[in-house]
């Protein structure tokens, strides 16, 4: 494996702090996810729901989500083979074919290839509302990410892929590493993808994949987070470090920072007590500036230099739409104050 870091060919990324004044666009620069080229948008837009996570979303909504993500700004789409069992990979590409291609990016993700002949019925069993038409095979050697690929290509219909992440290699580190990851060097080399990464709601591998490996970027879902600080003990301070890029998912951790109450989730689960007790402390401060909590969730991670994009889910034009205006409402800094003084906030981690 060729892991040896590049040298360093500029700072970390810029450009990513959410400043622009109320009713402005969407912050006009583009970071480039590490040293690739590759640019994305402070906002980015998850697909897993328009793959029909927990509930059918209609083929008209999901092409119209996407339409919305559009004209908020985002021109960085992420998605999976994984998500709906091809289907969001499928309906995003429908979405994005007309669209110039040079202006947008789109990621998509290995270590699972889908195979005919499933077990019938649906795949809730995996959070997807689809048939469960056929099955997953985890496969992180080099053939299944180069097929995974190849695969991906022909869902989407599209000319190429920009970033090639490894999905969840949590329980198979050692191909990951020893597999995977090398092919994805090749396909860079190749010019097959434009940047390549890891994305995976853990930090320990993370931080390995950045000490280790030549990754342009990692995506960190659920560790970096208003209520979840952790990624700030190896992953993010090891990307700036490096000059590399992370991508952030779930700044509402599961649900709980978008609507906090009784019965809201939080990391895939219900909540416990103290989590929604603390997750009400943060929405009565936010709320006392005028601002939702979900806002300062989405604001929180672009203060570390290492950031370059948040993933947002949505399902729906509505959502979309809400995250572009979320982005552009100012936060003041007296609510990041707030949150210090009373200690939801500590001193270490910093502040937009």
């Amino acid at each position: 494996m060729t892991g040896a870091p590049r040298d360093a060919r500029g700072a970390a990324p810029d450009g990513a702090g959410p400043t622009t004044p109320a009713g402005a666009g969407l912050p006009r620069s583009r970071p480039t996810l590490g040293r690739s080229g590759v640019p994305v948008t402070p906002l980015s837009l998850g697909t897993a729901p328009l793959g029909n996570l927990y509930a059918a979303v209609a083929p008209e909504q999901a092409a119209a989500t996407v339409d919305a993500a559009w004209d908020a700004g985002i021109r960085a789409f992420d998605t999976a083979p994984h998500y709906g069992l091809g289907l969001a990979e499928r309906r995003l590409g429908a979405a994005l074919r007309d669209r110039p291609r040079a202006e947008y990016v789109l990621s998509t993700k290995v270590g699972r290839l889908l195979r005919p002949g499933g077990p019938g019925g649906d795949d809730l069993a995996h959070g997807f509302a689809v048939p469960a038409t056929h099955h997953r095979v985890w496969d992180f050697s080099a053939d299944g990410v180069r097929r995974s690929i190849e695969e991906s290509l022909y869902r989407l219909g599209l000319d190429r892929i920009d970033i090639a992440y490894l999905h969840d290699p949590d329980d198979h580190a050692e191909q990951a590493f020893g597999e995977a990851y090398p092919e994805l060097e090749r396909l860079r080399a190749e010019g097959v993808v434009g940047a390549v990464g890891a994305g995976m709601n853990q930090t320990a591998m993370l931080a390995r994949f950045l000490r280790d490996t030549d990754v342009d970027a990692v995506l960190l879902a659920g560790r970096y987070t208003l209520l979840d600080h952790s990624g700030l003990d190896a992953v993010l301070p090891e990307a700036a470090a490096r000059g590399r890029s992370v991508v952030i998912g779930g700044v509402f951790n599961s649900g709980l920072l978008a609507d906090p109450r009784p019965g809201a989730t939080y990391d895939y689960g219900p909540a416990a007590r103290p989590v929604l007790d603390r997750a009400l402390r943060l929405k009565s401060v936010t709320e006392r500036h005028g601002v939702p909590l979900r806002a300062a969730a989405l604001h929180f991670p672009f203060a570390h230099p290492a950031v370059a994009s948040v993933l947002v889910g949505a399902r729906s034009p509505a959502e979309a739409a809400d995250a572009g205006d979320l982005l552009r409402r100012p936060v003041p800094s007296a609510l990041w104050a707030e949150l210090r003084s009373e200690g939801l906030l500590p001193e270490h981690v910093p502040a937009p």
